[in-house]
């Protein structure tokens, strides 16, 4: 590290001059400072951060890399500082790093991970759909991205649930997470209520959110027509509101989404960029604050294959959990014969062969890339081996595949829930790591918004 606050401290010099360089007396490894490293040497009369990326207290003589916490943090936006250097004065820069970030300024090696959020209701039994469109992509966006996967139970109650399964419910999706892959030492897995900054942000976002971008959205109405007048409470109205809270609130990057979730991704980003142009820049740092956006606008990361599963019983309808028919869907956690009689039972056509693609055989298509994404095999291998298959062949080659894939993650699930304490050890750290982030983004829309500081 003290190599990398070095490499930036020879980029302070607005000058060219190997005269900053040629001055350093020595690097020790004494210095009680996060940079376990001090660095004596003189500056020009006046600096500037040309890459603004480290907070700095600077002396004539000596340079101490620190602040108030004793580690560096990140600040996005920071604006670069020319400052004069008199005899005896100190100077800050005004712009903040983390020690990863000083890293990778020297190495392309160690880049700082852009930020995931993602998650899934506990309603119901998690299905096929939720794992092919969401859960499974989890598992390799893990390894690339910094990412945090919450079971939205406050999402659960926008529609009549039972409240004594909510927490029955709650728990079951939590140890699925785990028991499909997800990686706690490279994710943080929580419940969503568990982090109160949730419902903070989304009343604090309902303020600048104008009444008829609710009302545009397609899937209120849909499901407000399902559920009937007298069963659609405000909750239902509001839910992207709370969605674009679950995404605003830890600055996230990316957000995978499936096809059905891209309009409420989109008002998600209308909403951060409407909230930083009324209240964040000079409006914030007026009140205080460190000024620039309060929000990063995310991004959508939809996957080429999987993202919408379709119904077993309608290959026109997305395969849900509040379908009426279990006979719709694969539960995870199904056993073996009923995977086996789902399959068999499920809706074909009469058509020769099999195909991708054809817009008359939606059923065909979705059991096919059901089974090339179970499979892990490409398009193409798959349309090859089922062009001439009939659909008992293919329907025993589908179950056979689906068992197979399942079973380990069916006795995972049963080592996981047989611990109830490990389990609430997971989601207890998950939501301590997550409320640390969450804070953070929660106080700083409170200061922007003007409110009175605790």
């Amino acid at each position: 590290m003290g190599r990398a606050l070095l490499s930036h401290l020879l980029l302070l010099s607005n000058q060219k001059s190997p005269r900053l360089c040629s001055s350093i007396v020595s690097v020790t490894q004494k210095s009680v400072f996060f940079t376990n490293a001090t660095f004596t040497f003189s500056f020009p009369h006046s600096l500037f951060c040309r890459n603004s990326s480290v907070s700095l207290l600077v002396n004539k003589s000596s340079c101490h890399g620190r602040n108030q916490s004793s580690h560096f943090i990140r600040t996005e936006g920071a604006t670069p500082s020319r400052l004069p250097l008199r005899t005896g004065a100190n100077f800050r820069c005004n712009c903040t790093v983390s020690a990863p970030e000083a890293e990778a300024s020297l190495s392309s090696s160690s880049p700082v991970k852009k930020r995931v959020v993602s998650g899934v209701q506990p309603t119901g039994s998690v299905h096929l759909g939720n794992y092919l469109g969401a859960i499974k992509n989890w598992i390799s966006l893990q390894d690339t991205y910094e990412t945090l996967f919450f079971i939205v139970d406050l999402h659960a109650i926008t529609l009549p649930y039972d409240a004594s399964e909510l927490s029955k419910a709650t728990k079951k999706t939590a140890a699925i997470y785990l028991a499909c892959g997800v990686d706690t030492s490279k994710a943080s897995v929580f419940v969503q209520s568990h982090v109160r900054a949730h419902v903070e942000l989304m009343w604090l976002l309902s303020s600048a959110t104008p009444i008829g971008w609710l009302n545009r959205m397609i899937q209120f109405k849909e499901k407000s027509r399902k559920a009937g007048d007298e069963n659609v409470g405000v909750a239902l109205l509001t839910y992207p509101v709370l969605m674009a809270s679950d995404i605003l609130l830890y600055q996230s990057d990316f957000v995978p989404v499936g096809e059905d979730q891209k309009q409420h991704l989109e008002l998600t980003r209308e909403l951060a960029e409407r909230v930083n142009f009324l209240y964040g820049g000079r409006k914030w740092k007026k009140k205080g604050g460190k000024g620039g956006a309060l929000f990063k606008v995310p991004e959508a990361l939809i996957p080429p294959t999987g993202a919408r599963v379709m119904s077993l019983t309608d290959g026109l309808s997305k395969m849900s959990k509040s379908a009426p028919s279990d006979q719709s869907r694969i539960n995870l956690l199904d056993p073996k014969e009923v995977i086996a009689n789902k399959i068999k039972r499920c809706k074909t056509d009469s058509f020769p062969g099999l195909e991708f693609d054809n817009p008359e055989r939606p059923e065909c298509n979705n059991l096919l890339s059901i089974y090339q994404l179970i499979t892990g095999r490409t398009k193409e291998e798959v349309a090859l081996e089922c062009q001439d298959m009939n659909w008992g062949t293919f329907k025993a080659n589908l179950t056979d595949a689906l068992i197979d894939h399942l079973h380990p993650i069916q006795v995972r699930y049963e080592e996981i829930t047989s611990d109830p304490a490990y389990l609430d050890q997971i989601l207890s750290e998950g939501a301590r790591k997550a409320a640390d982030i969450a804070e953070t983004t929660v106080n700083n829309v409170y200061q922007a918004m003007g409110f009175f500081q605790r």
